[in-house]
């Protein structure tokens, strides 16, 4: 059910055009123009990115999976109100991923503003190959071990050599594909089976590497 109506979304998604672009703020403007053509030297400026196109003038090819689309509920004094809260997971499979959460009263919206949501989120990373068993000096793995958790979920991230795989559950198996990891090994433990927790420990992981090599770069 989920993937077909993914690939309906996707097909009935406008593509984005530059050219009829018009930014709001100077970090758009600076995009449109030319004077920014990657989305590092964003991050490495520090400024946070408040335009959605922004994303997508600099990484055009992202790919975007659907975690999950969860009803939830709320109680008011008048009735109970329901909406739909869905979860998405955006990558180029070249370091550089994102999670996004959206709400609406129907899917179609709550699947937009996920999406949006998580271009607005999106991290950049260095992988590489830190396991001592490899040594091969490929972006196939990561540099270090990395750990992330949300409520009771947590999760382990370790280098692993090439040819290992991605030994993952499915949630974070999903956020490790987009960002272009291909050999990794995973420990976790808690509420492993809860979508969000899981999948946002993970991105939480990545992140603080993300922000380790920020920082290096604006020492530098």
């Amino acid at each position: 059910m989920f993937p077909r109506y993914q690939r309906r979304q996707e097909e009935e998604r406008p593509v984005f055009s530059i050219e009829a672009w018009t930014p709001k703020t100077n970090l758009g403007k600076m995009v449109k123009e030319g004077k920014i053509t990657k989305i590092e030297q964003i991050f490495a400026m520090g400024k946070p990115i408040k335009e959605v196109e922004i994303v997508d003038a600099l990484l055009p090819g992202l790919e975007s999976k659907m975690l999950e689309t969860a009803s939830v509920q709320r109680m008011t004094k008048d009735a109970r109100k329901q909406k739909y809260r869905t979860t998405m997971v955006i990558g180029d499979r070249n370091g550089h991923v994102g999670i996004g959460v959206g709400k609406a009263t129907e899917v179609r919206p709550a699947t937009d503003e996920a999406l949006k949501d998580a271009k607005m989120h999106i991290i950049t990373l260095s992988l590489g190959c830190g396991s001592w068993e490899c040594n091969c000096g490929t972006a196939h793995s990561l540099p270090i071990t990395l750990k992330g958790r949300v409520g009771t979920a947590e999760i382990i991230l370790k280098p692993a050599p090439r040819g290992v795989g991605i030994v993952a559950g499915v949630n974070a198996k999903m956020v490790l594909e987009l960002v272009g990891i291909k050999d990794v090994w995973t420990f976790a433990r808690g509420r492993t089976r809860d979508i969000y927790n899981m999948s946002m420990a993970t991105y939480l992981a990545l992140k603080s590497l993300s922000e380790m090599k920020n920082v290096e770069k604006l020492k530098a």
